[in-house]
Parts: C-alpha cells; sequence; structure tokens
C-alpha cells in the first residue's frame, strides 16, 4: 500500500537531517506554454526539491493539463497551493491543506476548506493540513487583496510566534510564514528565527520577496527548513544560474 503521507514524511525526514529543502512556485496564470520545455530544463537543473502550483487567484484552466505536462519532464513531487478549492486538481501528488490564520476572514480559515473537503475526500492527493501566515512585504500582496486581510507586523515577533504555535497546536503539520507574491521585502531573520526557536516539531516554510542566494541564505540560517522561491524564477528562469554565480 502507498504511504498516503510519503510526502509529509519526507520533509520531516530533511529536518531530522538538516537537509534544506527548496520548493519552486509555478502560477498558472504566468506560465508560458510555448516555453514550457525551457522551464522544466531550468526546473531539472536547478536545486528544487519540490514544485509548488496555485495562486492567490487563478483563472487558468488547464491545471491538470500543466500538471501532466510537468510530471512528464520533471521528477518532483508536485504540492498544489490553492488560493481557493477552484485549483484542487487530483493529477498532483500532495495539497497544502491552507488555513490563513494571520486573518479573522471566515472564508480563509474554514468556509473554503469546508467547499474543498468533499473534492478532496474523492482524490488521492496527500493532504497536509498547514498553518498559513502573512508578513508584512512592505507592499500590498495579491494574498491580501484577495482574501481582504491584514498581514502580521514582522516587528511583532511575540504575535506571529503565537500564531505559529496557535496553528501547530491545532494540529498543522507545516507552517509557512509568507510575505506575499512579489514583496518588496522578506520575511526577516528575526521574525523566522522567534517561530523555528519555539515550534515543537512543525517543519517551517519561509516565501515571499526572496530574490537571491544570500536571501535564500538568510531564512535557512534564520531556521527555515524550506524556503519557496515564486516571483524572482517566475520574472527569469535563469534565476538559479545567477544564484550560482554570486
Amino acid at each position: 500500500m502507498q504511504n498516503k503521507n510519503k510526502i509529509y514524511q519526507e520533509i520531516l525526514k530533511a529536518k531530522a537531517n538538516k537537509q534544506q529543502l527548496l520548493a519552486i512556485l509555478l502560477d498558472p496564470d504566468k506560465i508560458s506554454w510555448q516555453q514550457l520545455d525551457s522551464l522544466c530544463v531550468k526546473i531539472n537543473q536547478s536545486p528544487a526539491t519540490h514544485i509548488f502550483i496555485g495562486g492567490s487567484l487563478v483563472v487558468c484552466d488547464r491545471m491538470d493539463e500543466l500538471i501532466i505536462s510537468l510530471k512528464q519532464k520533471v521528477r518532483l513531487p508536485i504540492v498544489l497551493f490553492p488560493g481557493d478549492p477552484s485549483q484542487i486538481s487530483d493529477k498532483a501528488d500532495a495539497i497544502l491543506f491552507l488555513s490563513l490564520l494571520s486573518g479573522r476572514n471566515p472564508d480563509y480559515l474554514i468556509a473554503h476548506q469546508v467547499q474543498a473537503a468533499p473534492v478532496l475526500k474523492k482524490t488521492s492527493l496527500e493532504i497536509i493540513p498547514t498553518a498559513y501566515i502573512l508578513i508584512s512585504g512592505g507592499k500590498k500582496t495579491a494574498v491580501e487583496r484577495v482574501s481582504k486581510t491584514a498581514p502580521l507586523d514582522p516587528e511583532n515577533t511575540a504575535v506571529v510566534t503565537a500564531t505559529a504555535l496557535a496553528g501547530e497546536m491545532m494540529g498543522n503539520q507545516l507552517v509557512y510564514l509568507e510575505a506575499g507574491s512579489g514583496a518588496a521585502l522578506a520575511v526577516p531573520q528575526q521574525c523566522i528565527a522567534s517561530v523555528a526557536q519555539q515550534l515543537t516539531a512543525a517543519p517551517l516554510i519561509v516565501g515571499g520577496g526572496i530574490v537571491s542566494a544570500q536571501g535564500i541564505a538568510d531564512a535557512y540560517k534564520a531556521g527555515a527548513d524550506m524556503v519557496v522561491i515564486g516571483t524572482a524564477f517566475e520574472k527569469d528562469m535563469h534565476f538559479f544560474d545567477h544564484l550560482n554565480n554570486q
């Protein structure tokens, strides 16, 4: 019998072994289908360990097609990172079942999850409950606009850390600190470190505003178990080539 928790168990194992994980986030609306083959080559050449797929508001209706195409060319786990239930695809390997704990909009705390549950029940997707925490990244991001929730102040590490702890205590298996797509500023090291030091077991994911090798290294040094690169790779598929030269 296939291990239904395979991807999560591999993340836990990587955390225990201090292996640094890296996910490339792909927004289906921003994929150039003409360049998909080249994009896959660059993903295969990158240090990525996972592919995340999704966005705050996705209108593309080719999600299944995109995932099938990626699976033919890339040998990495494909994990859904959905902004709402319409982004669910049974062609992926797993889904981050997100609760936006930094906000108080009931749609993103429970309503979308209730809507998604019957759909997910019919799939073979590995479901990974994830505490999703939006941190101010210096500009209004798509997550803030779509969810109609305000991000947490990264300087108020007590509130950020308490929110992360609450997420873990509620049973979330991952904690995701997110500055938002295209953020001007990444989540500060002291904010990451505060959360990482207090979590008991949940691996910590950090994304948004990370645009350099130093930014990636800083997040790992502060305690991130996985770093997510989205906009930087989206704008330049040679992003990881440049890192090697920095």
